[in-house]
């Protein structure tokens, strides 16, 4: 009965992974993070098949794709590496997908002798728990686990680059953080240590409850709803290329002073960040500087990313407006998006980021009372 009901749990994967890949398919827009994801449910769909029919003692009945299976886990950390490459607006060309899939290539040729085995041969090879092929099969799961540690190790350095340079960038970043992405990246991550504990059960257990979380976050998040997909915080290619010359080549202190007071200047009259979506490019041009420049300014001067920078503007408006008498009858929260937030936890966060104390804990020093 046992076995019977995680058939089902397991088929239930299968199915989802499938349907899944199918309606990223289908979208009418693809981009490219879109093919990935895809391509990836289907991999994992396949790789599920391979472990439903060998655990049920399906090879017996299909004994010629014994062996097949074995490269299918190398797949998966390229995959979730480029996938999130994609998500965080980096160029995943040609040559990328042949270097990460290199190794599954490599793990094939490996087998080749075994794999051009007869059938039955192959078969008797399992049935004896890979008699004869001892050395080879303990290699196989070291790479394995070294290949898990590495695309998870690169995945996260991927996504912690891509939330620097966005707070470089943006002053309201929760929409394009990728937050979410960290959920695929722990998942895969308790995967492999399934692997190392060697339970195969656990592992394609794991699997299927990752599909069902990639799938809602793929598709809800970056796929077929059409919700924003991530920034592409690379794609100013004359600003990439600029960035060098600007760090070898300083402009002064002059130079410097002088952005300084310009953007001081457009802060205080203009309260330029009031603007939601405020980004270092629109500064730069009210400015007439070079984005480059205008952060290395900032962070000079201020000891600040742009994202810090302009979210503590907007701390020290909410409280100047918190005080005035004619503000009391409005909403703590409804203060926030008038000093240029965008949502309820950017601003606690930053709140406490700053005044190491929460909104209503500053206004309750202050003799002060607003609703949530």
């Amino acid at each position: 009965m046992e076995d019977f009901d995680l058939g089902i749990f397991y088929w239930a994967g299968i199915v989802i992974a499938c349907f899944s890949s199918f309606l990223i398919l289908g979208k009418q827009k693809k981009k490219t993070v879109d093919f990935l994801l895809a391509f990836w449910f289907l991999i994992i769909g396949i790789h599920l098949v391979f472990f439903v029919l060998f655990r049920s003692g399906g090879y017996l009945k299909f004994p010629y794709l014994i062996g097949f299976e074995i490269p299918f886990p190398f797949m998966h950390g390229p995959m979730l590496y480029l996938y999130i490459l994609s998500l965080t607006g980096r160029n995943t060309g040609k040559k990328m997908w042949i270097l990460h899939w290199v190794p599954v290539l490599m793990i094939y040729m490996i087998l080749l002798q075994f794999l051009m085995l007869p059938p039955q041969d192959r078969m008797a090879v399992y049935q004896n728990k890979g008699k004869g092929y001892e050395v080879l099969s303990d290699v196989i799961k070291f790479l394995m686990i070294l290949s898990g540690i590495l695309y998870v190790g690169l995945s996260l350095l991927a996504v912690r680059k891509y939330k620097k340079e966005i707070s470089d960038q943006y002053s309201n970043t929760e929409k394009i953080n990728l937050n979410w992405s960290y959920y695929l990246i722990i998942g895969i991550a308790f995967i492999w240590i399934a692997v190392i504990i060697r339970n195969d059960i656990l592992i394609f257990s794991m699997v299927v409850l990752f599909i069902l979380v990639a799938a809602y976050f793929g598709i809800s998040r970056v796929g077929i709803l059409d919700l924003p997909i991530a920034v592409d915080v690379t794609g100013e290619k004359e600003a990439d290329h600029n960035v060098a010359k600007y760090q070898k080549n300083s402009p002064g202190d002059n130079v410097i002073q002088a952005i300084y007071e310009k953007l001081v200047s457009k802060m205080k009259y203009e309260k330029l960040y009031k603007d939601p979506d405020l980004n270092l490019n629109h500064v730069a041009q009210l400015l007439d500087v070079h984005p480059n420049l205008l952060s290395q300014t900032i962070n000079s001067l201020e000891n600040k990313n742009f994202y810090d920078y302009i979210n503590r503007q907007r701390i020290e408006e909410f409280k100047r407006i918190a005080m005035l008498p004619e503000n009391q009858k409005y909403t703590i929260l409804s203060l926030a998006f008038e000093s240029g937030f965008n949502s309820k936890t950017s601003f606690n966060r930053n709140f406490k980021k700053y005044m190491n104390c929460s909104p209503r804990e500053f206004l309750k020093s202050q003799n002060l009372t607003l609703e949530e």
